[in-house]
């Protein structure tokens, strides 16, 4: 079983705030993903054969070494992600956060016993690990997307392989390297990086040895992924797009809600799935929220992640780029206006410039795609009924922020948002103590928390008989 990926058909690696080649790793074929997923069902009864504590000792072994090569795994995050060097620190410990939570939480893993139905029988339930599982992760949290799926898997005594995404393959060796470091058998740990995602992912689907797929990235692909397991009736977990509303009313504490509205809108330069996609201000709060907005993000620093006071690092790629600047023409071709930036930065060829929109309608083409960049698109309302309204008018549910104080407004629009997520006068919501998921197209499962536990575990009904004296 190879620990390292350093023989074969080569993927590239580069640096998307300088264009430079950092590397070039193993990638993997489909038709090598067999023998992989063969391995990972000769090790399972091993693996899951192991009391829930002795797994927790070893997870939690992973934990202290990530966070004790925190710097490293943050420069490396940095370097084939784009992030800022501070931003990528916060995922280590986010990400090892999942790890030390799931250590726990997997000796709790527990069955019922149920009262009896008639004498001489006993009913009961065991919790039992699904089997070998796949997961598939995406770029903007190359480790603790990672996290969020092995460690909850392994936890329950699952074997997983994980194809992470092509951009960021070197996040997730170096996560690896640290679990072998910490006991994790290297067949229950696979790292499966490929230049031909669709058909590892299309392996991963119709294998029968593979009981269960976990996903992060876009509707479409989840779509495609959902249909290519029902051939196999496989479990699946698909935390899909989104598109965020971020409603200030107006009895919101500007302050507080322009504070709130950057660390959900600019983390990671806007690509996040959770991050602020609309922006709804009520009218009479519209003009003092939007100056306060644009004096803020005036200030933002825009460059290299790995350069210090750097807040907006690059976009991903080439593609990401011309996609931000396609749905910023198309929103002012339609009648919205630029109050700042608008266009690319010249800080390099993958930068955009932190922007606002105002004038935006919600039927415009910027108010219904995932921008995934440093773009603000602000929609104008008057009444509460109208911003649940424009809220809910996506086919997405994954998350919802709004600011308000008065408690009556704050329950009512809680109660009308159709997200899965809902935060209130905040504008940061993940945390490893919480089920991270949405409704509608926005997927299937839950992450994170107990629930996250349960994605990972069988229920097996037991009727014992034959107890009459």
């Amino acid at each position: 079983m190879q620990r390292h990926n350093t023989e074969g058909p080569g993927l590239e690696v580069t640096n998307p705030a300088t264009g430079h080649l950092l590397t070039t790793v193993r990638a993997f074929h489909p038709e090598e993903i067999e023998p992989m997923i063969a391995a990972a069902q000769d090790a399972l009864p091993g693996w899951s054969g192991r009391t829930a504590k002795d797994r927790a000792r070893i997870l939690r072994t992973w934990h202290d070494l990530m966070l004790e090569n925190r710097a490293a795994l943050a420069a490396i995050v940095t370097a084939e992600s784009g992030k800022p060097l501070g931003e990528s620190d916060g995922e280590v410990a986010y990400a090892a956060a999942f790890v030390e939570w799931f250590a726990e939480e997997g000796k709790r893993a527990y069955g019922e016993t149920i009262p009896t139905f008639a004498a001489g029988k006993r009913v009961l339930t065991l919790r039992e690990p699904v089997g070998v599982c796949a997961a598939i992760t995406p770029w903007n949290f190359p480790l603790a997307m990672i996290t969020r799926k092995a460690a909850p898997a392994l936890a329950a005594g699952c074997t997983m392989l994980v194809k992470p995404a092509e951009a960021t393959p070197l996040s997730a060796l170096a996560l690896a390297d640290l679990a072998y470091q910490a006991g994790v058998p290297a067949a229950v740990l696979q790292i499966v990086p490929a230049t031909d995602p669709a058909g590892v992912g299309r392996v991963f689907c119709q294998s029968p040895g593979i009981r269960k797929i976990s996903f992060t990235g876009s509707t479409a692909v989840g779509k495609l992924l959902m249909a290519q397991s029902a051939s196999t009736v496989k479990r699946v977990s698909m935390e899909l797009g989104g598109n965020a509303p971020f409603i200030v009313f107006d009895d919101a504490d500007i302050e507080q809600a322009v504070a709130g509205l950057l660390a959900s809108k600019f983390r990671n330069a806007g690509q996040t799935c959770v991050c602020a996609n609309r922006v709804l201000v009520q009218s009479r709060v519209h003009d003092s929220f939007l100056a306060r907005l644009r004096e803020r993000v005036a200030s933002l620093q825009v460059g290299n992640g790995a350069e210090p006071g750097v807040a907006i690092g690059p976009l991903i790629n080439g593609m990401a780029v011309a996609k931000v600047e396609k749905l910023v023409v198309g929103a002012t071709a339609s009648g919205a206006k630029v109050e700042l930036g608008g266009g690319r930065h010249p800080a390099g060829p993958n930068f955009y410039a932190p922007t606002i929109l105002t004038g935006v309608t919600a039927d415009m083409e910027i108010a219904v795609s995932e921008i995934f960049g440093p773009v603000v698109p602000v929609i104008r309302f008057e009444a509460e009924e109208e911003a649940i309204r424009i809220a809910n008018a996506t086919p997405y549910g994954l998350a919802a922020y709004f600011y308000a104080r008065d408690i009556g407004r704050v329950w009512r629009v809680l109660g009308g948002l159709e997200f899965g997520m809902v935060a209130i006068n905040e504008g940061a919501l993940s945390t490893e103590v919480a089920p991270f998921g949405g409704v509608k197209e926005s997927g299937v499962g839950r992450e994170g928390a107990r629930q996250g536990l349960d994605e990972y575990l069988e229920i097996k009904y037991v009727l014992m008989g034959g107890l009459s004296a």
